[in-house]
C-alpha cells in the first residue's frame, strides 16, 4: 500500500499509549469491566478524549455492539484543516494506523458516498492531526473485529447539511451488500463545572434519545452546549432513524473530574447506542 495512503497516528503517546502492549492492555481492561453482550445496533455515539478520561465510557458502548464489516466513523473537525469543498472530509482509501496495526479504509463505500452526496469529498488534509477518528480505532482493533472504516470529519453543524448527508448515508447503507454501522465520535459539554455540564447535557440527551438530530443541534446552539461532535451525532441519529431505529439508549455518562478530582472545569462524556 503506498505510504501516502496510510494515515499515521497523530495522538499516540498523548491520548493513548504509544506502546502496543500498554494500549492493548488498557483497552482490554476497559472492555473487561463492562458486563454486557454484543448485539446488533443501528448506530452509536462514543467519546474521543484521552483514554484515561473517556475510555471506560467508550468501552460501555463498544462492548454492546456486534461490529459489522463496515463502520462509518463520523467525527468533528477540531483542527480547522480543510483541503476540499463540501466540509464532509473523507479519507478515501488505504488505512488508518495505530500502534496495534492498520485498520483498512473501505474505498468502495467512500467512493459510492462521494458519488451520491456532493458534501462528501476526498480530503486527507482535514484528517491530519485530527484525533476524533483515531481514538476510536483501538477499540475496533482489540474487539477482534475485521471491520473496514469510512473516516469522515465534518466542518459544519447546520441541519440542512446534516440531513442531506444522513439521507445519502441511509440510502447507501440500505442497499449495501454488507452490514454497515454508523459511529458518531463526540464529547459532551467542555470546561464547565460538573453540575452545570450535567444540566446542559440533559437537554442534549432528550433530543438524542428520540433520534432527533435537528432538535439536538437546536439545543446545542440555544443553550451553548459545547458538544464538539453535535453534527456527527445529528447525522448518525437521522440516518439511524431513516434505517428503522426507534430510540437511542444512554449507556454511560461521566466526566474528566472523576479522574482528576477537580469538578470545577470538566469535559463530559456520554455513550449512546441506537436501535
Amino acid at each position: 500500500m503506498p505510504p501516502a495512503e496510510i494515515r499515521r497516528p497523530a495522538v499516540a503517546g498523548s491520548f493513548y499509549p504509544r506502546s502496543p502492549t500498554e494500549l492493548r492492555e488498557l483497552v482490554t481492561g476497559f472492555l473487561a469491566a463492562v458486563e454486557a453482550q454484543p448485539a446488533d445496533a443501528g448506530g452509536a455515539i462514543v467519546p474521543h478524549a484521552g483514554l484515561i478520561y473517556s475510555g471506560q465510557c467508550a468501552a460501555q458502548v463498544f462492548k454492546r455492539i456486534a461490529l459489522p464489516p463496515v463502520v462509518v466513523v463520523l467525527a468533528p473537525n477540531h483542527t480547522g484543516h480543510l483541503g476540499a469543498p463540501g466540509g464532509a472530509s473523507v479519507w478515501p482509501r488505504g488505512a488508518f494506523a495505530t500502534p496495534l496495526g492498520e485498520v483498512p479504509v473501505n474505498a468502495a463505500f467512500a467512493d459510492a458516498l462521494a458519488a451520491r452526496c456532493p458534501l462528501a469529498t476526498e480530503d486527507p488534509f482535514a484528517h491530519m492531526g485530527e484525533h476524533a477518528v483515531e481514538v476510536e480505532l483501538p477499540f475496533i482493533q482489540v474487539s477482534g473485529s475485521a471491520a473496514s472504516i469510512v473516516p469522515i470529519v465534518l466542518a459544519w453543524d447546520d441541519w440542512p447539511r446534516c440531513r442531506a448527508l444522513a439521507e445519502a448515508l441511509a440510502e447507501l447503507v440500505r442497499g449495501w451488500p454488507q452490514q454497515v454501522f454508523l459511529l458518531a465520535s463526540s464529547d459532551m459539554t467542555h470546561y464547565e463545572h460538573a453540575d452545570r455540564a450535567a444540566t446542559k447535557d440533559r437537554l442534549a440527551f432528550a433530543a438524542i434519545e428520540r433520534l432527533d438530530g435537528q432538535a439536538l443541534l437546536d439545543a446545542c446552539h440555544r443553550h451553548n452546549i459545547t458538544m464538539c461532535g453535535r453534527a456527527p451525532a445529528a447525522v448518525m441519529l437521522e440516518a439511524a432513524r431513516l434505517l428503522g431505529a426507534s430510540r437511542a439508549l444512554l449507556v454511560d455518562y461521566r466526566h474528566s473530574g472523576m479522574v482528576t478530582g477537580d469538578h470545577t472545569s470538566v469535559v463530559a462524556y456520554a455513550g449512546f447506542v441506537a436501535s
